[in-house]
């Protein structure tokens, strides 16, 4: 009689009863959603690194490649930096394009996804917050960001980046809101 024998999961909601439960802190992953994913991560180290991730996809690909990539991508990120234990994204209200729209739409539908099956928090994080926080004024252009971004010590390549960056000093200053 052949068993069937599945891999444990990854994690649980509650830990194993006979492992004793330690608190650790996890990595901290700030998002800047779309074809150029912007990235921030700050490890259990403190230490904050990051960069962009192009989604672009090919005419070669079908219409969901750059879906499984950045799916693909969550959970390298999750093996190499992780146990990722919160996850903060840039929540964008109004898209000026309809491929835009979508695009986002497919990202966050991914990451909320990947988030819920891995039991991580998740919280989307409005514009105008963001840009608030780090430039001042809610209404303030990329270049603003950019700049403000480099004040405390970064150097994004560009936009994406720095909103990731933005996104992750909010999280780690309030406490993801809290304060």
């Amino acid at each position: 009689m052949d068993i069937l024998t599945l891999p444990a999961p990854v994690r649980s909601a509650t830990p194993p009863a006979n492992r004793p439960v330690t608190i650790t802190r996890g990595a901290m992953v700030a998002l800047d959603l779309g074809t150029n994913t912007g990235w921030a991560l700050k490890g259990r180290d403190d230490i904050i690194i990051s960069g962009t991730v192009s989604l672009r996809h090919t005419r070669f690909d079908g219409g969901g490649m750059r879906y499984l990539r950045f799916r693909r991508w969550l959970e390298q990120l999750d093996i190499d930096a992780g146990p990722i234990e919160a996850v903060y994204y840039e929540e964008v209200r109004r898209h000026a394009g309809t491929d835009a729209a979508h695009g986002y739409g497919g990202f966050q539908g991914i990451l909320t996804a990947w988030c819920e099956e891995h039991l991580i928090a998740y919280q989307g994080v409005p514009v105008g917050t963001i840009k608030r926080f780090i430039a001042g004024k809610g209404n303030a252009d990329k270049a603003a960001v950019i700049d403000a971004v480099r004040q405390q010590g970064f150097s994004p390549v560009d936009d994406n980046e720095a909103d990731a960056i933005a996104i992750l000093l909010w999280a780690i200053e309030t406490r993801g809101g809290v304060r």
